[in-house]
């Protein structure tokens, strides 16, 4: 360090002596290799979580998208206004709307972000979107509770018109997938401290491992994926800079446009595809029937356990639940988690030991065209018979009847008598 006069800031007197310390401290150290240390000059500022830095599936403009919007729940309390795309593009110096769409989609499915409600008023015109912003990806039994169209949402997603959107809910699908077929409960609840350690190994080891919802094939998919398209884009740029003016000034226009993403050029050729709703049915094609307490997210769930197990043994598995809720109504203990319920179901199936029990009575009363209430399906009231025309007379005559009393009792006269 450089002899100063006397006057300087005891901060700088005590930062001088910290550096002195690091550079003994870096002399003393073995090794061969260059080392270099930094020293952070400054006040401390906005901290974020580590975990969205060090995110494996997320890119640079996912995060830079996450940590604006936190930006903007900071400035103004938890409960406050989603920035709209012009604000997160200015302050992320984003100009396509399309990539700031994109990551918003891509924060969603990886469950960074949730979409819990949209909100209407009482005519019915859409008012807004409420969102959730995560300091961690949520698990997937909390991201159903608070995300009503989660899991339609990402099968729309899989034909999104931006490949990294298809790969990284396709990715999560894969992974919901994945876990039903090694027998994991995938809506359990996890200690926090539990998933934490397991996505930090996953960051610190130098080969792909599980990161939250992501299992460790699917995030070596990913990677795959990302580093074919990252070859691709340098590849083009090559290219491009070797390209006339004309060319260049051809790839700007495009870039620019308000329907483009950050990988439009490297994507332009890719059609968007209509994503096939992921349907499963019972034995001989049939439809099946699900219990009407399943809601939307439920019921997606519920398709892709039962995906894994033969046609013919899915309708009864079905059957069986709904045969548990309605003993509730018989004094049976409720059932609080019916997809854990539904995955303990699917066990036994595997295992050989289910056996039909509350589902019987559904099964029978389905096949008889029975509701539970002993009423029969498809029938409708029974009308009364075709009133005849001698009862028709009858009820005009006594409504006539009733009429004219009613009259003298108001001393009304009947003009029709006085003519």
């Amino acid at each position: 360090m450089n002899e100063m006069p006397g006057s300087l800031r005891p901060e700088t007197v005590a930062l001088d002596a910290l550096i002195r310390e690091i550079v003994v401290r870096v002399e003393a150290s073995e090794g061969e290799g260059t080392s270099d240390r930094m020293v952070f000059l400054g006040n401390r500022h906005q901290s974020f979580p580590t975990a969205v830095i060090k995110d494996r599936v997320l890119e640079p403009v996912d995060k830079v998208v996450w940590m604006v919007i936190m930006l903007a729940v900071r400035e103004t309390g938890g409960d406050t206004a989603f920035p709209g795309y012009d604000a997160i593009g200015q302050m992320a110096n984003v100009s396509s709307r399309s990539t700031i769409a994109r990551a918003i989609a891509i924060l969603r499915a990886t469950r960074w972000l949730s979409l819990c409600a949209r909100v209407r008023r009482a005519t019915g015109r859409f008012h807004g979107n409420v969102y959730a912003l995560h300091d961690e990806p949520v698990p997937l039994v909390d991201a159903l509770h608070l995300d009503a169209d989660y899991m339609t949402f990402l099968g729309s997603a899989t034909g999104h018109g931006h490949a990294r959107v298809r790969a990284v809910a396709q990715g999560v699908l894969d992974s919901i997938d994945e876990d039903i077929q090694t027998g994991r409960e995938i809506c359990r609840q996890e200690h926090p401290i539990e998933r934490r350690l397991e996505s930090r190994v996953a960051r610190e080891d130098g080969h792909p491992r599980r990161f939250f919802s992501f299992t460790r094939n699917v995030v070596r998919q990913l990677h795959a994926k990302s580093g074919e398209r990252q070859q691709g884009q340098v590849s083009h740029d090559q290219i491009s800079n070797s390209a006339g003016g004309r060319v260049q000034n051809l790839s700007v226009q495009i870039s620019n446009s308000s329907s483009c993403s950050s990988y439009i050029n490297t994507t332009t050729t890719t059609p968007t595809a209509v994503p096939s709703n992921f349907v499963v049915t019972g034995e001989g094609d049939q439809p099946l029937v699900y219990p009407k307490r399943l809601c939307d997210n439920q019921r997606e769930i519920a398709a892709r356990y039962l995906s894994a197990l033969a046609p013919e043994q899915r309708q009864p598995i079905l059957d069986e639940l709904e045969g548990r809720f309605r003993a509730e109504a018989m004094g049976m203990k409720p059932v609080y988690d019916e997809i854990s319920f539904l995955h303990s179901l699917c066990k036994l199936t595997r295992q050989g030991k289910f056996q039909p029990n509350l589902g019987i009575k559904v099964r029978d009363g389905r096949r008889t065209g029975k509701r539970p209430n002993g009423e029969e399906q498809g029938t409708k009231p029974a009308r009364p018979p075709k009133e005849t025309d001698e009862q028709r007379q009858k009820r005009k005559a006594a409504s006539q009847a009733h009429i004219a009393e009613m009259r003298n009792l108001l001393g009304m006269t009947d003009k029709t008598k006085k003519q």
